[in-house]
């Protein structure tokens, strides 16, 4: 099997590494666990380009998602449409992995700052904000009236999601996405780990 190339999602470098010689993609990443819940996700996002290593052979799956790499997996999930228009955060690093992510983001409505000039790339997303941009895909870039209306008034925490984001936790809630902890809070303000995001991204993918 030939070698496959690809970027580290958090330095920009190209790695080349033999990833088509594992029969199994999360087999190639020496901290992915074949034995835990989010081993079909990663063996999806691998396959199909759509997440990267952290580097030395790491996917990282506890690790923080930023707003960045989220970004840049759902433009990835697009295809990697042509960006001509950059965009107006000032608060991009100079080349940065995701600067045609945001540009192409903030142009469909997908990206929305922190404030009107810092989009915060290396910030933790929460599970309301990535909510709210995985909403956004699916209406403003696919298209897609949102189907299904998810009851949050059952979560324990339901008071404390964001006005902003309660359309969209709904919609993610009903459509499968989002799913409540098992002590019957939904967690609006906690962190995205990078293997939570493997498993958006295969729903995404396969059943929008």
């Amino acid at each position: 099997p030939g070698e496959q190339t690809r970027t580290c999602s958090r330095c920009g470098e190209v790695e080349t590494e033999a990833i088509a010689a594992y029969p199994c993609p999360s087999e190639a990443f020496s901290d992915l666990n074949t034995d835990q819940w989010y081993h079909e996700y990663t063996d999806y996002v691998i396959r199909h380009g759509l997440m990267d290593g952290m580097g030395d052979g790491k996917f990282a799956p506890d690790g923080k998602l930023t707003r960045g790499m989220l970004v840049t997996t759902l433009y990835r999930l697009a295809g990697g449409p042509e960006v001509t228009e950059k965009a107006t955060f000032t608060d991009l690093r100079a080349g940065a992995y995701y600067a045609d992510a945001v540009a192409w983001a903030q142009d469909l409505g997908i990206a929305k700052g922190m404030t009107e000039t810092q989009f915060a790339p290396e910030k933790t997303v929460s599970r309301e904000q990535t909510a709210t941009f995985l909403y956004r895909y699916v209406t403003e870039y696919l298209k897609q009236a949102p189907a299904g209306d998810g009851n949050l008034t059952g979560f324990t925490d339901a008071a404390s999601i964001s006005l902003y984001a309660r359309e969209a936790m709904s919609w993610a809630t009903a459509t499968g996405l989002l799913e409540g902890y098992g002590d019957g809070a939904i967690g609006p303000k906690n962190p995205v780990t990078r293997a939570q995001m493997a498993k958006f991204l295969t729903i995404l993918d396969t059943k929008f």
